[in-house]
């Protein structure tokens, strides 16, 4: 609706609450790149029972799920798209599912030890959640920034090229860099050498680089994509 003057009203000032959705988002990223660093090296522990590693193999899975999918998601978050708030839920939807999965599972199988901590720590996940859903809920103040009828934000192809360009560019820098780095500080620090374990201190510090690379390179290329000016709508 538009005023007499033929201008359009102003809409609401955003009180800011609708920033909690991406960095919530990119605090989960991080926190899966947490959970890909630590349970990377029980893959090779063959002393586990079967059903541990299923759990250890779907974290796996969900972890590097939603790094690529946070990369997307925040493509849509800095072109001001007014799909986010809808993806943005279809993605918390399906982590708090997992979440919930995920804790039934270690609360039925007997290998597992209930933890009060780690079940506080699901609930708190949870409930931050369903809070970014209500903050980007319809008719929410959300609106106001993440729809911009003024301009038209790069192609969501566009965006899905640059981040896994990035991706790979970024995992290849960040393992040679690592692994070189992991080298270095093995040397400086005399690390013993027997049964190779100075050559996979260098092969785990190349991983991390390998997994920080990758994320830092698509959050780069999708900002960088996403930073340049935008055509106004036709």
């Amino acid at each position: 609706m538009t005023s007499n003057n033929g201008q359009t009203p102003a809409r609401r000032p955003d009180s800011g609450l609708s920033f909690v959705p991406p960095g919530w988002l990119v605090f989960v990223m991080a926190w899966s790149l947490y959970g890909l660093i630590s349970a990377w090296r029980l893959v090779g522990e063959y002393g586990l029972p079967d059903r541990v590693f299923y759990l250890i193999y779907g974290g796996l899975a969900v972890d590097i799920i939603t790094i690529l999918w946070g990369l997307y998601l925040l493509g849509l978050a800095f072109g001001r798209s007014a799909r986010f708030p809808r993806h943005f839920t279809i993605w918390q939807i399906a982590t708090i599912i997992w979440l919930l999965a995920r804790q039934a599972y270690v609360l039925t199988v007997p290998d597992f030890v209930f933890s009060g901590q780690a079940l506080v720590v699901t609930g708190a996940e949870i409930a931050i959640g369903l809070l970014c859903i209500y903050l980007l809920r319809r008719g929410s103040e959300a609106e106001t920034i993440y729809a911009n009828p003024a301009t038209e934000s790069p192609p969501v192809l566009v965006s899905v090229i640059a981040a896994v360009l990035g991706i790979i560019l970024g995992a290849v820098i960040g393992a040679v860099g690592g692994f070189f780095a992991g080298s270095v500080i093995a040397d400086a620090t005399d690390m013993s050498c027997f049964e190779g374990a100075c050559g996979y201190f260098a092969l785990f510090i190349g991983l991390a680089g390998l997994v920080v690379g990758a994320i830092a390179g698509g959050l780069f290329a999708v900002w960088r994509v996403h930073r340049r000016k935008r055509k106004p709508v036709a």
